[in-house]
């Protein structure tokens, strides 16, 4: 009898929960696409076994082109249509220029401050136009094409170097990781790593942030799409989260105090066109509420972040085009 009654305490919380997501479901829906048979909670979350885009081709086949998706609390819109997708990017762009909000741009974006989260409005178009102006306008991309140059010959000089030593073995690995964000943070900041030995230990430390950035980026937070769980943490993401941007804040604060105090012995010759990082300061001085240390620390971990990813994979021929060059 007492197993039988535990037994039915134990089936409330999950009546509630079927209950809530119930009354929280949309009524009266109209014009949606097609959808696949979904179940309370966490909607078609079961469905994906296995490889994603083979899921969702097999999906497609049967539903069609458009089709209409539930992840948990979060509905999603499946195009495999070229011309629908056209339309998206073109007709509706502003209706979904905005991302979801996810755990990691919380921390790693700083509330979601960074160009990769933002959502749409003012601060997400000022942002864009000081990258694109700063950053990748064709006559800037140029301008760094000795910054491109130096870091190569430098990360060759040291290879030179380790070969005096006689047959050694190299490893290569970090300084493949290292060519682009030495790169980038040069770009972004005018600056490169150098300096003190606690200079470098700091660089090398941010540099494994990065790295478990990237893993837990990876992984699939299922607080994201069932906020039960993310109350819970149950897989214990959050609490790795916010030791890694705890580490990553004390580097970035480090670095905009140094661009600020101008004194570093590591920037780019005078002169020069200002950086990334100089210009938004010089707008921080206009609207300190709106340009803040986040909102500046948010985007140049964006763009470490996203540029040290994609760069690393073609790093090789990086080196290869620019020793052409």
């Amino acid at each position: 009898m007492d197993h039988i009654y535990l037994f039915s305490l134990s089936l409330v919380p999950l009546i509630s929960l079927l209950l809530l997501f119930k009354l929280s479901k949309p009524k009266n829906v109209k014009n949606l696409p097609p959808s696949p048979p979904s179940l309370p909670v966490i909607g078609h979350l079961h469905l994906f076994k296995g490889p994603v885009h083979k899921v969702l081709q097999r999906l497609s086949s049967q539903y069609g082109p458009i089709m209409a998706l539930q992840f948990g609390s979060r509905p999603v819109l499946v195009i495999t249509s070229p011309s629908a997708a056209e339309e998206c990017f073109t007709k509706n762009d502003l209706i979904l220029a905005n991302r979801p909000f996810f755990l990691s741009g919380k921390y790693f974006d700083y509330d979601h401050t960074g160009i990769g989260s933002v959502p749409y409005g003012r601060l997400w178009r000022d942002i864009r136009r000081i990258m694109t102006v700063e950053l990748f306008s064709t006559t800037r991309l140029k301008t760094y094409t000795r910054v491109r140059q130096e870091e190569i010959a430098a990360l060759i000089k040291q290879l030179v170097q380790d070969c005096f030593q006689g047959f050694t073995r190299v490893e290569m690995r970090s300084r493949i990781e290292g060519l682009p964000f030495n790169i980038i943070l040069k770009m972004v900041a005018g600056i490169r790593p150098c300096g003190t030995e606690n200079d470098l230990k700091e660089v090398s430390e941010f540099k494994d942030v990065m790295r478990d950035a990237f893993e837990i980026s990876g992984a699939t937070n299922a607080g994201d799409f069932i906020p039960l769980l993310k109350w819970i943490d149950f897989q214990g993401l959050e609490k790795k989260l916010v030791s890694l941007q705890h580490k990553a804040d004390r580097f970035l604060q480090k670095l905009i105090e140094e661009c600020r105090s101008k004194g570093s012995d590591c920037s780019i010759e005078k002169g020069k066109e200002k950086t990334f990082m100089e210009v938004i300061l010089s707008l921080q001085e206009s609207e300190p509420e709106y340009y803040t240390d986040n909102v500046i620390k948010g985007n140049i971990m964006a763009l470490l972040f996203a540029g040290t990813d994609t760069s690393s994979v073609t790093t090789e021929w990086a080196i290869l085009y620019d020793l052409k060059g």
